[in-house]
């Protein structure tokens, strides 16, 4: 049985937000339909949110964009925002860059910072805030701090891994699977575990 078009186009749709590198590969009749789909989806962002998104970029559109004034939220040319990503500015996400499923960064007031061609793996959660833990004061009454989070170029972060506030990735790095980085990463630098130790140099 042939499938319905319109139903055949929501299922690529679906399947781009999963997998963004489809769009970027997407045959010509299939891309007739996409960019148009792709210009809206960055124009309902825009009106709503302090965004600067490049012509060239995907974002699904299930992905949920929080950029108010001096939080703005900029995506460069060829990244991706893949499906169910919570970003909240001030974040830049460099060319050529891809934020896979679930990835969730909020950015606290010094901001998140990811290079070009770096590679967020599924679910990573990246904190550019901390708040205060002294005794005899709630959580909840913990005074708020940031740093922000800088992430360099070509970097790889493997699923599930958590990056703290106040952290630097240098370029080249690779974070491995549900690691939890508290402390800088050295360019080229191969770390894993809880919290986040070398395991060797890459290459």
């Amino acid at each position: 049985m042939t499938a319905d078009p319109e139903d055949l186009r929501a299922q690529h749709i679906r399947r781009m937000s999963w997998m963004p590198r489809l769009y970027f590969s997407a045959k010509p009749e299939i891309a007739a339909w996409a960019e148009p789909w792709q210009r809206e989806v960055h124009a309902r962002a825009r009106r709503f949110e302090q965004v600067r998104l490049s012509e060239t970029c995907f974002v699904a559109p299930c992905a949920r964009l929080f950029a108010e004034p001096h939080r703005e939220i900029e995506i460069g040319p060829l990244a991706s925002v893949a499906a169910e990503c919570a970003l909240h500015g001030p974040l830049h996400v460099g060319a050529e860059s891809s934020l896979n499923p679930r990835v969730v960064i909020d950015a606290g007031s010094q901001g998140v910072v990811i290079g070009e061609g770096t590679r967020v793996a599924t679910g990573v959660h990246i904190f550019g805030w901390n708040h205060g833990t002294a005794a005899g004061l709630p959580i909840r009454a913990q005074p708020v701090t940031s740093r922000g989070v800088r992430i360099g170029d070509d970097v790889w972060i493997g699923a599930g891994v958590g990056i703290c506030d106040g952290v630097t990735i240098g370029d080249g790095a690779i974070i491995g699977l549900h690691a939890v980085v508290t402390r800088d990463v050295a360019a080229g630098a191969v770390v894993a575990g809880n919290p986040a130790r070398k395991i060797r140099e890459r290459g």
